[in-house]
């Protein structure tokens, strides 16, 4: 590819958000897919702490998977995408701050970014630098569950175990997916 071909190659950021069982891991699969279908140079990435599943595979809730690396800080995707074309991030909360701008350089060197996390921790909150990744995204998609409680759309990962740490890997046996009303209900009773 020459030069003139590289600038023309438009880089973009997406973000793929909501809480726990809304499907952003299988939203960022199906992209990926995709990408790879269309002969695109793909990498994927995610945190070396989330080993629920698989120690190297992007895992959905659903049991798809795709090979991915595991990285311990936002700095190696940018020292490892180099020959990418598009670049999955699965489970971006959980990176440190540096995931910002990484993902900004990345777009900048034309590439397509499409990143997946919780928009918001346990307690309601938003989580680490995803707010950060919506606001200088280029396209946007909020997911969300089924409540367990109500059947109304859930925004919420309700932790049902008693852990006040921020990060504590799980699955629907330490979470639950909760819409406003059943999580403003049972949060306000503890």
């Amino acid at each position: 590819m020459n030069t003139y071909e590289e600038f023309q190659r438009p880089g973009r950021i997406e973000v793929i958000c909501g809480s726990m069982f809304s499907g952003k891991t299988e939203e960022l699969i199906r992209r990926v897919k995709l990408a790879m279908f269309a002969k695109q140079r793909v990498e994927i990435y995610k945190p070396g702490v989330d080993v629920r599943y698989s120690e190297e595979d992007v895992v959905s809730h659903t049991g798809n998977a795709i090979q991915s690396t595991p990285v311990e800080s936002s700095q190696s995707i940018l020292l490892m995408a180099t020959e990418a074309e598009v670049v999955g991030i699965d489970e971006a909360q959980f990176f440190d701050e540096g995931i910002v701008e990484v993902c900004n350089e990345l777009a900048n060197q034309g590439k397509r970014v499409i990143v997946a996390g919780l928009d918001m921790d346990f307690r309601g909150v938003p989580f680490g630098p995803i707010p950060a990744l919506l606001a200088i995204a280029d396209d946007v998609l909020k997911v969300h569950a089924i409540c367990v409680r109500c059947g109304a759309l859930a925004r919420h990962s309700h932790r049902m175990i008693k852990d006040e740490r921020l990060v504590v890997l799980g699955e629907t046996q330490e979470y639950e997916p909760l819409c406003r009303k059943c999580y403003n209900e049972i949060t306000s009773k503890s």
